[in-house]
């Protein structure tokens, strides 16, 4: 198909990139679906930040009888079918535990709309911990650490499906003990997994912070992905500098100019090859009627991509933003500092 990259061109283009420098890959990369191990070329233009369900009762009191399968289903499926027409193949669905994560849900919707879905494992710490289970505060880095491998080496739940990254999420602000703690334990599962550090973030600050615990714990930047990156231009510029990957995730209809200006800056940085873009949308929400209001994931097709080949974008940057990012930046691999 014309959206996947070759097997040839994807180990060349791997090997040359310093993204990827320190993986050693000895075979052809590849990640998790809730299908199970797909080659990371394969994963066509992907959407990397979107959500199917989310769940806000918080972690003490959400439990899967809070949803009807058939229910989400009858209204997530319509979305998916949108973007499979439009040329979607893969959607990084990033919906942590313990606010609404069903894997068993995600392997029904991949298998009905014929698009690769990748899990995630983790906790989600920001909004000020109300996501994150009670032994959350009072285990180790370790222990964490030791919940998430399991739940890659033998799956997840019991269910068998394996996670194909790391979702976790800090505060804005400067990062807590607890916070540290989490990306501590993120660190340690990449560097027994290599699965790719998502962490929900926004600002610099925490940003600078997380990059930095990755780096005194042995890992490389290029194995996080700094998600809802926000803040200046030249910030983001900075930070990127360090070799992590910016996750613009946010698009929506009202802010298209903004991020035409803010990929041509970054395209003109030469760091379009570190960018990932995304809706963040979605979010069927339990207890509300007919799981509330839906955004769907059309809008980076059907006006962003257009808007940025108006602005001198070329088929190939898009290619670059859709196809080859997504499959480097989620390709299962240990990569050290």
């Amino acid at each position: 198909m014309a959206n996947h990259i070759s097997r040839r061109q994807f180990l060349t283009t791997l090997a040359m990139t310093p993204i990827m420098a320190s993986v050693g890959i000895s075979e052809e990369p590849y990640t998790y679906s809730v299908k199970g191990k797909i080659a990371a070329s394969a994963l066509g233009k992907s959407l990397i930040h979107e959500h199917v369900m989310v769940d806000f009762i918080g972690a003490e009191k959400i439990s899967p009888d809070r949803w009807k399968h058939d229910e989400v289903i009858r209204k997530v499926l319509p979305y998916l079918l949108e973007i499979k027409q439009r040329g979607i193949q893969t959607l990084m669905e990033c919906t942590p535990a313990f606010i609404g994560r069903d894997v068993v849900l995600l392997k029904k919707l991949s298998e009905q709309s014929g698009l690769n879905i990748l899990t995630n494992t983790g906790y989600y710490g920001a909004s000020d911990n109300k996501y994150l289970p009670q032994w959350a505060f009072t285990e180790t880095t370790e222990q964490l650490a030791s919940r998430w491998i399991a739940e890659f080496e033998h799956g997840i739940e019991g269910t068998g499906i394996r996670p194909g990254f790391i979702k976790t999420g800090v505060n804005s602000g400067a990062l807590s003990d607890l916070h540290q703690k989490l990306i501590r334990a993120a660190t340690l599962t990449h560097l027994k997994t290599g699965l790719t550090i998502c962490s929900h973030t926004g600002p610099a600050l925490p940003a600078r912070e997380e990059i930095e615990i990755l780096k005194q714990s042995g890992v490389s930047p290029s194995a996080f992905v700094w998600v809802h990156a926000s803040g200046s231009p030249e910030e983001l510029e900075s930070v990127g500098r360090s070799g992590c990957w910016i996750s613009l995730d946010g698009v929506n209809a009202d802010n298209i100019d903004k991020h035409v200006d803010l990929l041509t800056f970054l395209k003109n940085k030469s760091q379009l090859g570190q960018v990932l873009i995304s809706h963040d949308a979605g979010w069927y929400r339990p207890g509300e009627p007919g799981g509330g209001e839906f955004r769907g994931f059309t809008t980076i097709s059907d006006k962003l991509v257009p808007a940025l080949k108006a602005n001198s974008f070329t088929d190939a940057d898009i290619r670059t933003l859709m196809v080859t990012n997504p499959a480097k930046a989620f390709a299962i691999g240990i990569r050290k500092s």
